[in-house]
């Protein structure tokens, strides 16, 4: 790399990374004032467990060339540079760019047990979903060699599956994997609609600027980056204004729809629209107009809105909507590039295979995370126990599992 592109490479690693501590913001806003050292500390352990096991193993799993024939592509090979050892200047800059997309994937899945995880079971997933899930599914979409990034081949086809920075592998990925663990804790005491309000609005609203902030390095990272998500040749000015339109987008839609749902536009709504518009022009960002970005951003916003009802009809607790945010909106903002893709979206110049592809891949990865999140969440259970006690849940967990409070009110 040139001094130029080693430097936005290390800026936009370390604007990514400090996403993680503005999930744990956002999260931690949304929880009740008793369990906000908990729910952020769940995103720091993610910080510290996957970062290791990531230089360790992960980043050699996550990579898969042409000639790959480690258990048939699965992943990479995990001890091919065990820690690192052997890899170049470049190389560790790219690992590191890598790792930060590990960290933050398993840490968005924390969203969806607040307020009732033990902190060790949920660091014991953490460590074991990232390396049979997250791993191999980041090699499939992105590895020279994996069978996603190559679907357009298998198809006779000159394009393929579009993943820019992580619609199927980070968001969906992360949906599914939350929809399974809240199904295996279950329900906090007194589930029902309104009974837990966030405890520190200011704090959702400062997560989410963080976000949108750390967000220009997620999705423009590995522009000029020596192609490290073999997308050199794409625009930066496109990707970084369609990550401003969509996400723009996605508040008005969100606000709007909630103002019809519920009479009242919220600024709780407001940050979680920007976070469903960033979710889906993820995929997207490289391939979309600006104004087919701005659709997206609208339809991802009022769809998002909508969708984190579910969980009242449905019946399953998914605590700060992961499901209804990462895992809708990265199915939208994944097909949405069947239809719109420039090019090969079937309404601008291309054909339907480009939405089979897309479809293909959403729910190959959702299906995958699902059913290996759901085995180990219940192993976890079952054995060392997931779920802290209900008198504990109630109580608030924060001193309970960190001895510690988030607020020292009186000295």
């Amino acid at each position: 790399m040139d001094s130029g592109n080693l430097a936005w490479s290390v800026t936009a690693t370390a604007l990514v990374l400090f996403m993680t501590p503005g999930v744990a913001f956002f999260y931690g806003g949304l929880v009740k004032a008793k369990s906000v050292v908990s729910m952020m500390m769940m995103s720091f352990g993610a910080m510290g467990l996957v970062g290791v096991l990531w230089i360790l193993f992960g980043a050699n799993m996550s990579a898969i060339d042409e000639t790959s024939s480690w258990t048939f592509t699965f992943s990479g090979n995990p001890f091919s540079d065990f820690g690192l050892g052997g890899a170049d200047s470049d190389a560790l800059v790219g690992a590191t760019f890598g790792a930060t997309f590990a960290i933050i994937t398993v840490a968005l899945i924390s969203g969806a047990i607040a307020d009732r995880a033990k902190f060790g079971s949920w660091m014991l997933f953490a460590g074991i979903w990232s390396t049979i899930v997250y791993f191999p599914v980041a090699a499939w979409v992105w590895g020279a060699g994996g069978w996603i990034y190559n679907l357009g081949t298998a198809f006779g086809l000159d394009y393929s599956v579009i993943d820019y920075a992580g619609g199927t592998a980070v968001h969906i990925n992360a949906g599914a994997a939350a929809l399974a663990l809240a199904l295996v804790l279950g329900k906090r005491v007194g589930f029902q609609k309104g009974i837990n309000k966030p405890h520190n609005v200011p704090l959702v609203m400062l997560g989410a600027a963080i976000l949108w902030f750390g967000w220009f390095g997620f999705n423009a990272g590995a522009e000029g980056t020596f192609g490290l998500l073999g997308t050199e040749d794409q625009s930066v000015g496109l990707i970084v204004v369609n990550t401003l339109g969509a996400t723009a987008a996605a508040i008005l839609g969100w606000i709007v729809v909630e103002k019809l749902k519920d009479g009242k536009a919220t600024s709780v709504g407001a940050a979680s629209g920007a976070v469903a518009g960033l979710v889906a022009i993820t995929p997207s960002c490289a391939n979309l107009t600006p104004g087919w970005a701005l659709l997206l951003g609208v339809i991802a916003g009022a769809v998002c809105a909508l969708a984190i009802e579910l969980k009242w009809r449905l019946g399953y607790d998914d605590a700060l909507d992961v499901v209804g945010i990462h895992m809708v909106g990265g199915i939208i903002g994944t097909l949405y590039l069947g239809f719109f893709a420039t090019g090969t979206g079937l309404f601008v110049g291309g054909d339907a295979m480009q939405l089979v592809m897309q479809a293909i891949a959403a729910v190959a990865v959702l299906l995958y995370s699902f059913v290996v999140a759901y085995v180990i969440g219940i192993a976890i259970e079952k054995t060392i126990g997931f779920r802290v006690r209900n008198e504990d849940e109630i109580a608030g967990i924060d001193t309970v599992v960190h001895g510690e409070e988030g607020y020292a009110l009186v000295d």
